[in-house]
């Protein structure tokens, strides 16, 4: 993912960098983490009003961090696998997720042949592939990062910069899967994802939930601050999207999830194919269990409003 056309501040932590970028309240330091892949201290800062938490000073170069190295595995995240997905989109344990979220935006809209679906921030674009060979929908993927390319050649059909810029209320269904997240300017974002969509229309995200952690924020594996460098909990995203033209709803653990979680269970665990034996454990009890310890499913889906 490369995020420099929404990534850049403005409004009023433009002009003080230690305002809340949700709330504009002022914020007081939590601390410092070591980057692993960039090694320098990141300080990070916590709303006392939101709570939402963010790197305060940010790497910034994208094209450094989204680079080949980063959707091989061998950048700032460990955990991508985008190159093995991209190749071997059959025997990912990524199915999981799309099946997942397919099942869940069907749960909350109808989904026909003819919906207009976009995945934003799609990586390597496989929930685009899978919604298009499944003949769910009419999927199509913006990414701007290394991948981008590699994915087009595949037949993916994505978005550019210029194109997204041209799609103004032309979506039904936007999803954003681990994006928030690597934002610097979360409500600059979720103003460009409004812009997308029709009125009515759904946005689903994931991002981490920082509320089991507030206490705790820096000792959070989910906090990589080179790449991940904006922090919510439930009632932080709440106010970012009412100030964003979106209407928030909390409907809990909704069908698809236990399929979401499924998938990240696996990816911490490095698993990277599907097999039989995965189909033998308890998924619901085990993702019911994930889900009371890190607040998954916390966060609100929301309407255009």
């Amino acid at each position: 993912m490369d995020f420099t056309v929404y990534a850049a501040s403005d409004g009023d932590h433009r002009a003080n960098p230690c305002a809340c970028k949700i709330c504009g309240s002022e914020t007081i330091s939590i601390g410092g983490k070591w980057g692993k892949y960039r090694p320098e201290v990141f300080c990070l800062r916590r709303c006392p009003q939101c709570h939402f938490a963010f790197v305060a000073n940010p790497w910034t170069d994208y094209a450094a961090i989204y680079s080949e190295d980063y959707y091989a595995g061998k950048g700032a995240d460990p955990l991508v696998d985008y190159r093995f997905e991209l190749d071997f989109p059959e025997g990912t344990i990524r199915l999981y997720e799309w099946r997942g979220l397919v099942s869940l935006i069907k749960s909350l809209i109808p989904v026909r042949a003819s919906t207009a679906w976009l995945d934003f921030g799609c990586g390597n674009g496989g929930l685009v592939r899978y919604c298009h060979e499944q003949n769910i929908c009419q999927a199509l993927g913006f990414e701007d990062g290394a991948i981008r390319e590699e994915a087009a050649k595949r037949g993916i059909p994505l978005l550019d910069k210029s194109e997204i810029e041209r799609r103004g209320g032309a979506f039904e269904v936007v999803t954003a899967i681990e994006v928030l997240e690597h934002v610097e300017d979360p409500l600059k974002t979720l103003r460009q994802i409004r812009y997308l969509l029709k009125p009515g229309g759904l946005l689903f995200f994931t991002t981490g939930n920082a509320a089991p952690y507030r206490a705790n924020l820096l000792d959070w594996r989910y906090v990589i601050p080179e790449i991940h460098i904006s922090f919510y909990e439930p009632e932080t995203l709440r106010q970012a999207l009412l100030r964003t033209g979106f209407q928030p709803e909390f409907r809990g653990y909704l069908p698809g999830f236990t399929d979401i979680i499924r998938f990240k269970i696996l990816k911490n665990l490095r698993v990277r194919r599907c097999a039989v034996w995965q189909d033998l454990l308890p998924w619901p009890l085990l993702a019911s269990a994930a889900d009371a310890r890190y607040g998954i499913t916390r966060h609100p889906i929301a309407w255009a409003a």
